[in-house]
């Protein structure tokens, strides 16, 4: 049993930046943008700890420029969600045997990194993948996400 004292943030909604011109978080999106489409990623499945590539492989395209390939991603088959799902049942026992602070630690640490140093990278492939402008891509994938966590 934990023995301490903890300190539970009081919940507030993630600030939404301004991606005014010339701003700070402009600046880093569009540094994020050119990187994410200068090269094309492997992105493989990961199965509990493991890198799953199946050699059999579909590309990635924005949706509004389907001639640049982002990269290509490992297409999974029956066996691959059957594996999953083992994986899970197997990580389930020692989630459900962490105590709420260490549980409740992990998704704040996410939320911290997401509301800094990824907080752009995130942006960036929201914009990308789904066709968002910087604006939608802040509030869907950066504020929501960080006020879920």
């Amino acid at each position: 049993m934990l023995k301490g004292f903890f300190s539970v943030p009081t919940p507030v909604n993630e600030p939404v930046k301004s991606y005014a011109p010339g701003s700070p978080e402009r600046k880093e999106l569009q540094a994020a943008l050119k990187e994410a489409r200068s090269k094309q990623v492997d992105v493989p499945m990961y199965i509990g700890s493991e890198e799953v590539r199946t050699g059999k492989t579909r590309p990635m395209s924005p949706p509004h420029d389907h001639q640049h390939i982002l990269g290509h991603f490992h297409e999974g088959d029956a066996s691959h969600v059957e594996q999953a799902i083992n994986a899970a049942l197997g990580a389930k026992e020692a989630w459900e045997n962490l105590a709420w602070e260490q549980r409740a630690a992990i998704f704040l640490k996410a939320a911290d990194l997401l509301a800094g140093p990824y907080r752009a990278k995130i942006n960036a492939a929201t914009m990308l993948g789904q066709s968002k402008n910087a604006m939608q891509a802040e509030i869907d994938s950066a504020c929501e996400f960080i006020d879920f966590l």
